[in-house]
């Protein structure tokens, strides 16, 4: 029976415990022999991730239990905290880290007496102390080479970052002499080492203020001497101007990165037999198009491609979504992998002829799947998706293009509100809300999401924007952020809001927005500059880009907004009139503010500032803030709470009357 209820008051299935429950995605995936390892998020144990072990008999469990947490903080976002090796004998050897205190661990998990892991790495109580990513294990050495981030002093800025090797022993322990330098230390940022196949040569990335890598990279290459450390270190490919997102040895030895050098990131081939006679190094595009063959590299460890042993490559590409494809690079063509998945995330492994990686679709959540490229066959073998409720409650998003300001293109995803067992009064037109993504280098993924099937289900629609800067969509669309934070950001969300709403799919009246971290942004920057919106959603936001020019976050991102809006030695004033604190008497919309209470990136200061701003004006808010979480929330109980608060700021700002069912905050 169909009961006609007006749109917010809908009845869902679909409760924020569920949501939080399947929050989160398998991730770094590896091929261990012929076993299958990734990391796993756990919302339920405190928000702790695990590795996943999956057996060549298929079966699948937690290889490590509480209290150890598997993942790095370099960088703040971290990277990719383990590799592992098959051996001979005794099982694999798998080294971690651990989150709690970001040492690195070796652990053998098959040692018939169950050896706890043991540590490789020292403390150290300066700054933020040593932590680790990234790492290339190489047992028949006795070491692991992996980047190094060692904090220096107390401030954020303090720190240099170093490819090192870790002696397998645990000498290094207690020791922090037996930890070598591998790399000189020139620059800011560094990559994880590729080797080689012959493991007389290494490459690497590297960087350094204030580009970011989607702005410009140095694709370094040196040789690996007998002592192991690297010589005569030198720059092949890439610059301020040039991406480089990728690099990885070819199994003939040739060197593969992926470039954005045509305006696209694109896969190229490295031919550094001209450099003795002064040429330099030639590169050959292996498949030219118009699409992403990489994207930003947030965390190190991230990989696009992979080689496969027959020469060919298995490759994440497409112009936004990105599919899985085995490109053969002698010939330039590329067959994408059949099956129903539309999203591929960006981490991918191969041994001999299988590949795996982690993929989505509209219908199924992250699963782990593999490849075999002899058959063409793929499956889920991981992580696999399980339907918690009738799927007809899920939402059904269409790709959209929008009309930006000038013409310019803007890319979304609609999700219309959805639900089997209602519809909305004849004439009623539904509240939508945008949601910008954070980044902001970064994009929207057109996979199963529960929290945006949360508000669907209840008769609220979504609408995911790709504003000019995101990925997905070449450089040309992605720099169009370029000194235009705050400006670009807002006017393309405004203009999908106003043209869904001129077309007659969404209430210009219940228009909402949210955004976390850079979304946060771009969400307060929308209420200090347009009444477009009835209410807004800011989830750990940068409010006051003065405080992040004046050292108020981490190193990472601490000159990111010398290309968002511009040199702030040359433009200050920009700073101060972009930030949403300068026009906070614009704003008279309710909003919501989530914070961290241990966030490094948009510490919870500076969002205080916007509470400060708007107190004392009758502005309706909520201030919610989480103890022990940082940039983004990873604990079942905060995100339950987090997503029951947002659903009643619409509850009030939309004029909606909930039904009375559990896990639906009562109207206010």
């Amino acid at each position: 029976m169909v009961t006609t209820a007006p749109y917010g008051a809908w009845r869902s299935p679909v409760d924020a415990a569920l949501a939080a429950r399947r929050g989160g995605r398998p991730d770094f995936v590896g091929l261990v022999g012929e076993e299958a390892w990734w990391v796993a998020p756990r919302p339920a144990e405190g928000g702790r991730c695990t590795l996943v072990r999956r057996a060549s008999d298929g079966v699948e469990a937690p290889a490590l239990e509480a209290p150890w947490d598997v993942r790095s903080r370099v960088h703040e976002y971290g990277g990719r905290p383990w590799a592992a090796a098959p051996r001979p004998a005794g099982g694999p050897l798998v080294v971690f880290v651990h989150d709690g205190d970001q040492r690195l661990y070796a652990w053998e998990p098959d040692a018939p007496e169950g050896r706890a892991p043991r540590a490789l790495t020292p403390l150290s109580a300066v700054g933020g102390g040593l932590r680790w990513a990234d790492p290339v294990l190489l047992w028949e050495r006795g070491e692991v080479w992996c980047v190094l981030e060692e904090f220096t002093g107390e401030r954020p800025g303090d720190v240099r970052r170093l490819i090192v090797s870790v002696p397998l022993d645990g000498s290094a322990a207690s020791d922090r002499s037996a930890l070598r330098a591998l790399s000189d230390g020139r620059h800011r940022f560094v990559t994880g080492p590729r080797l080689s196949p012959d493991g007389g040569r290494v490459a690497w990335l590297a960087w350094g203020h204030p580009g970011m890598p989607w702005d410009g990279t140095e694709l370094r290459v040196a040789e690996v001497g007998p002592d192991g450390r690297f010589r005569g270190a030198r720059t092949v490919l890439g610059g301020p101007e040039e991406s480089v997102a990728q690099v990885e040895w070819g199994r003939d030895g040739a060197l593969l990165a992926v470039t954005d050098r045509t305006g696209w990131w694109n896969l190229h081939r490295l031919d550094a037999g001209g450099e003795s006679a002064g040429q330099g190094v030639v590169s050959v595009n292996l498949c030219p198009r118009e699409e992403e063959f990489a994207g930003p590299l947030w965390r190190l460890g991230q990989r696009w491609f992979a080689p496969l042993a027959n020469g060919l490559i298995a490759v994440v590409h497409g112009r936004g979504a990105q599919r899985l494809g085995i490109l053969d690079p002698e010939t330039g063509e590329l067959v994408d992998a059949a099956g129903p998945w539309t999203e591929w995330a960006p981490t991918l492994e191969a041994t001999g002829t299988r590949v795996i990686g982690v993929a989505a679709s509209p219908r199924t959540s992250y699963e782990v799947v593999e490849l075999d490229t002899c058959t063409g066959r793929a499956r889920a073998v991981g992580a696999r998706h399980t339907d918690a409720v009738d799927p007809a409650y899920y939402p059904e998003p269409h790709v959209r293009t929008f009309t930006g300001p000038g013409g310019r293109e803007i890319h979304a995803r609609v999700h219309p509100p959805r639900n089997p067992g209602h519809t909305a009064p004849a004439g009623e037109l539904p509240p939508f809300v945008v949601w910008a993504h954070g980044g902001p280098t970064s994009r929207s993924a057109l996979v199963l999401d529960l929290e945006i099937a949360y508000f669907t289900s209840r008769g609220i629609g979504v609408v995911d924007v790709d504003y000019g800067g995101s990925t997905g969509y070449g450089r040309e669309y992605r720099n169009r952020l370029r000194e235009r934070w705050g400006v670009v950001d807002v006017e393309d969300c405004a203009a999908v809001a106003e043209a869904l709403a001129a077309e007659g799919t969404a209430d210009r009246a219940r228009l909402g927005i949210r955004g976390a971290s850079a979304g946060g942004w771009t969400a307060a920057a929308s209420l200090a500059s347009t009444d477009l919106y009835a209410c807004a959603m800011l989830a750990c936001p940068l409010i006051e880009p003065m405080a992040w020019a004046e050292g108020g976050t981490h190193d990472f991102e601490a000159a990111y907004l010398e290309s968002l809006i511009g040199p702030f030695a040359e433009v200050p004033e920009r700073y101060r009139d972009r930030s949403p604190l300068s026009r906070a008497e614009r704003i008279s919309a309710p909003y919501l503010l989530l914070q961290g209470l241990d966030d490094p990136i948009c510490p919870p200061e500076h969002g205080e500032l916007l509470l400060a701003a708007t107190a004392g004006r009758g502005v309706d808010h909520t201030h919610l803030a989480f103890e022990g979480e940082r940039h983004g929330f990873r604990r079942a109980d905060s995100l339950i709470r987090a997503l029951e608060a947002e659903l009643a700021l619409y509850v009030r700002s939309f004029g909606i009357t909930p039904p009375d069912m559990p896990g639906t905050p009562a109207h206010r």
